[in-house]
């Protein structure tokens, strides 16, 4: 993706030049009082860099229930909803934002994202679908160059998008639309966020008309704090080669369990009916009086080495953050050290998932008795 042109606007920072968000700011000069923004009033975050895929065509619905991981046969138009794209394994490729609006199913994923093919190798995730179509009355397309996303957080969001004169939909991934904008309303990074989809000739005029509507700028630095204190992973980020949608919380939000048809769809029943994931993503508070671990560094329970960090941040509040893969194995009260250094690190409890027993373990519980 090309480098933004909301960069060029004062105050903006780049981010160096081999993070994942080159392409937007870091920040605007103050990424803790950004954040303080996001928590208290509202903050805009340009994440244009992001691909758009638009999904036209009568059989739209039909046809992505049988390539992605959830049901969407009866998707509302004005609704949207979280997705992934697994391999034969059940291992994730890629997770994208969906939103239903006007004829259209509108995708938005990492930018390059991948996915195995119909043949073998690995392709664009554009190309996959394209490779899926056969016969079904459906038109994907790239729609990067149409359209471009920003988001906007914190509480005063709602009033941000009336001053802007556009609607706020109401609950988790209402969809709705207004002068050529799609505003998808989204239960995370903060406590409101929505996201939107504008015209991308009109990327820089959509930016300084929220931002006169009260939103102040926020950068990839913060977002990305945000999203790491709310536990919510990143394909490609927070993943890896491995990882299975059950270890990262994306069961029931963006993987069926019950419904068929779809690439993975076995490993997704099998493991959530009779048996559990290795590794769980844990948001980890770290020893501030240390450097930061890089992603990629190794976690430690005493000398054995029981997981990976992936995304690492500096929190407002919290101070540094890291989401990272830990065996299950691991009790929440371990004391755990992070990298070459030794950075100390405790897991936060509350970022550990319920461990709801299946329906097979339960029965097979159950013979047993």
């Amino acid at each position: 993706m090309s480098r933004s042109p909301i960069l060029d606007l004062p105050g903006a920072i780049p981010a160096p030049d081999d993070s994942v968000d080159a392409a937007v700011a870091w920040h605007y000069g103050d990424p803790f009082a950004e954040q303080r923004a996001a928590d208290r009033t509202a903050a805009l975050v340009d994440r244009s860099h992001r691909q758009v895929i638009a999904v036209p065509g009568e059989e739209r619905l039909s046809w992505l229930h049988l390539v992605i991981s959830q049901h969407v046969t009866g998707l509302a138009e004005g609704s949207g909803t979280e997705a992934l794209v697994l391999d034969n394994h059940g291992r994730v490729d890629a997770h994208m934002l969906v939103a239903h609006l006007d004829g259209t199913v509108w995708l938005d994923t990492e930018a390059g994202a991948e996915t195995a093919g119909a043949r073998p190798g690995r392709v664009p995730l554009l190309t996959y679908l394209e490779q899926m179509v056969f016969w079904s009355k459906v038109q994907p397309r790239d729609a990067t160059a149409e359209m471009a996303v920003l988001s906007l957080v914190g509480p005063q969001t709602e009033g941000v998008l009336a001053t802007a004169g556009l609607p706020a939909p109401d609950g988790a991934y209402a969809v709705a639309g207004a002068g050529g904008v799609v505003v998808r309303r989204m239960p995370w990074p903060g406590p409101d966020a929505a996201d939107l989809l504008v015209p991308r000739a009109e990327l820089v005029s959509w930016w300084q008309r929220l931002v006169d509507a009260g939103a102040r700028p926020m950068g990839s630095f913060g977002f990305e704090a945000m999203r790491v204190a709310a536990a919510k992973p990143r394909a490609g980020v927070d993943t890896d080669e491995k990882s299975i949608p059950h270890e990262l919380g994306w069961v029931h939000v963006a993987a069926h369990v019950a419904k068929g048809c779809y690439r993975g769809q076995e490993t997704v029943s099998k493991v959530h009916n009779v048996g559990r994931p290795p590794r769980r993503l844990l948001l980890l508070h770290l020893d501030g009086s240390d450097a930061l671990p890089e992603p990629g560094a190794q976690v430690f329970a005493g000398e054995r080495a029981v997981g990976l960090v992936r995304s690492v941040a500096q929190h407002h509040e919290l101070g540094p953050i890291a989401l990272a893969l830990v065996k299950r194995s691991v009790p929440v009260e371990t004391e755990l050290a992070v990298g070459e250094t030794r950075t100390g690190a405790a897991i936060d409890p509350d970022s550990v998932p319920e461990d709801t027993p299946g329906l097979g373990r339960e029965a097979a519980k159950g013979l047993r008795g």
